[in-house]
């Protein structure tokens, strides 16, 4: 993703990069040795404690937090509460940075939801009269104007929303208009692929999604096989990329692969339930997906491949561990 240096309006950030699409910006040193992600995690370098004139404290100062080596933007506290214990000068910290109210960059430890950049499944804690603020996990609530919601957010409720910099303001902000920051470009998955998931809402065919943070794609009704429900995380698998580009799903493996994964399962599953399964080949569809969260289709295929490893023995009454007979 291409970058062009934006001059700021806050005097603590001395350049910062705008992605030709919306998404993340980065805070640049003049020699890119630092590449510091705005509202994203990043490894920074303890400098020096954080410390300040107290009477009452131990030697007359208090520690307030860390300063982390922020390159040319200079350094960025980390507040106490967020310093890991033991941390001393010259350790690195994983930690998010954005900008305080302030318009101060600030780093914490804290493990957000989603950062810039991706889609997240968030529960509306208050609203204003300019917008909601979603938890994000971090202390400081996201931001979603009434312009990015594509119906009034209501305290309490979830909403599936996008991360990204404002460009006028430089903050973390949430957009509920999901449409406009999917790729318009064409996928170029493979059938079988593994790709990341967060379920979006249901539809008459079955449940919408989000592929890693870019496409939109559909799971039929057909193919779920366990629960599912609206912001769950989770793994899939590239179905079929039409020719209009859209994208259907499994979430189970497909193929050999898929035959393979199970069968191990079922193999566990035998052994740790006394070597019997009553399921079989007479057994009803629902029966099996219930009980193991896969078509019978899969099924049959499963026992099929531990069958022909002498794994397990068939009879009328299910399958058997060949050492439990």
């Amino acid at each position: 993703m291409g970058f062009t240096l934006l001059p700021t309006k806050s005097k603590n950030i001395n350049s910062i990069a705008r992605p030709d699409t919306s998404g993340i910006k980065q805070i640049k040193d003049m020699n890119n040795d630092l590449l510091i992600k705005l509202g994203d995690y990043n490894d920074l370098t303890v400098t020096r404690m954080a410390t300040r004139e107290d009477s009452h404290a131990f030697n007359g100062k208090e520690t307030f937090g860390v300063f982390l080596d922020g390159g040319r933007e200079g350094e960025i506290l980390m507040p106490a509460k967020y310093v890991p214990e033991g941390t001393k000068t010259g350790d690195t910290i994983r930690c998010l940075v954005y900008l305080d109210q302030e318009e101060r960059l600030v780093a914490t430890t804290e493990q957000a939801l989603a950062v810039v950049g991706q889609f997240a499944w968030l529960q509306c804690t208050w609203v204003n009269k300019y917008g909601a603020f979603l938890n994000w996990g971090v202390m400081k609530d996201v931001f979603c104007p009434f312009s990015e919601q594509k119906r009034k957010m209501e305290i309490d409720h979830y909403y599936l929303v996008f991360l990204y910099i404002d460009p006028e303001t430089y903050r973390i902000t949430a957009s509920a208009k999901v449409d406009k920051f999917l790729s318009d470009k064409r996928p170029t998955y493979q059938p079988g692929e593994e790709v990341d998931l967060i379920v979006w809402q249901k539809s008459p065919l079955g449940f919408k999604v989000i592929i890693d943070n870019l496409f939109q794609g559909l799971i039929y009704d057909s193919q779920i096989f366990r629960p599912v429900h609206s912001g769950d995380r989770m793994k899939g698998y590239i179905k079929q990329v039409r020719p209009d580009g859209k994208i259907d799903l499994t979430l189970q493996p497909t193929g050999r692969r898929g035959t393979d994964d199970f069968a191990e399962t079922l193999l566990h599953w035998l052994e740790s339930h006394g070597g019997y399964c009553a399921l079989g080949d007479k057994s009803e569809p629902e029966d099996i997906k219930r009980a193991f969260q896969v078509s019978k289709k899969v099924y049959k295929r499963a026992v099929g491949e531990l069958y022909k490893q002498r794994l397990i023995t068939i009879s009328d009454d299910g399958i058997r561990l060949t050492d439990t007979e």
